[in-house]
């Protein structure tokens, strides 16, 4: 079931979403080579608790994992698309592309975006994969429009990636997000425009294309967590909560820039 939020229910969930975006805006001035991802985690769930909210992944735990995410972020690195486990061993090297999710749940609704930050000086691949990922969620959040339809925004995506040589994860998707972090419905990065569930005033949904260098295919890491390409090939993750007003959509989670 679709839940269309109220003018005082936005309000809530903007203000999840600010804190995420802060959250996002800091973490680009701590990524630089040597420091961990578990660094990473430790600064977002201090925002988290000077918020008065709560980390929405921290103990989740879908049907497929044997056991509780254990992070306040995702921390997904070079081929680990999402749901990267944050780690003092794993340190970012320069050159590394890392994508953080975030989820903060806070006066009883949820905000939930993700950024892929280049670690110092990334090669010319890498920069174009950021770049069009990046590109590709600013025309989704375009198309989403009172009126259209989930489809036009994978419409969206999957078109302008594809033209630029690159590939889709087409196994996970975006989604609905409110009181509960995941909610109807889902939002792929892929479609045909006019099909699929129509847009209306007070739908809330998390936008986050999923592109990769290499084939479409991905895999579920050993920890039953991170995802990963099949071919090892980059990743690169970029996600908005929004809300669809009379107007155009909204963003809920305004991160400045990756």
């Amino acid at each position: 079931m679709i839940y269309l939020k109220t003018k005082e229910e936005i309000v809530l969930m903007r203000n999840a979403g600010k804190v995420v975006a802060d959250i996002l805006d800091a973490l680009r001035e701590t990524i630089r080579p040597g420091v961990s991802t578990a660094e990473l985690d430790r600064v977002a769930e201090k925002y988290v608790a000077d918020s008065g909210g709560t980390a929405s992944f921290k103990g989740y735990r879908p049907f497929h994992a044997a056991q509780p995410f254990p992070g306040t972020i995702c921390a997904s690195v070079n081929q680990e698309v999402v749901h990267g486990i944050p780690s003092d061993a794993r340190l970012l090297e320069e050159g590394d592309i890392v994508s953080v999710d975030v989820g903060v749940y806070l006066q009883g609704y949820h905000g939930d975006a993700a950024c892929t930050y280049p670690v110092g000086t990334v090669g010319p691949v890498r920069k174009k994969l950021l770049e069009v990922t990046e590109k590709a969620l600013g025309l989704a959040i375009e198309a989403a429009l009172k009126g259209n339809t989930v489809g036009d925004i994978g419409y969206a995506v999957e078109s302008y990636v594809l033209q630029q040589g690159f590939g889709i994860v087409r196994d996970y998707t975006g989604h609905g997000v409110g009181k509960k972090l995941h909610e109807a419905p889902q939002v792929p990065n892929f479609g045909k425009r006019g099909r699929g569930v129509v847009l209306q005033r007070g739908m809330t949904l998390a936008i986050e294309p999923m592109v990769m260098t290499g084939k479409e295919e991905v895999e579920l890491g050993s920890d039953e967590w991170v995802v990963v390409t099949a071919d090892a090939s980059d990743a690169a993750h970029f996600e908005r909560s929004i809300v669809i007003t009379d107007e155009g959509p909204e963003i809920l989670t305004p991160w400045a820039s990756c």
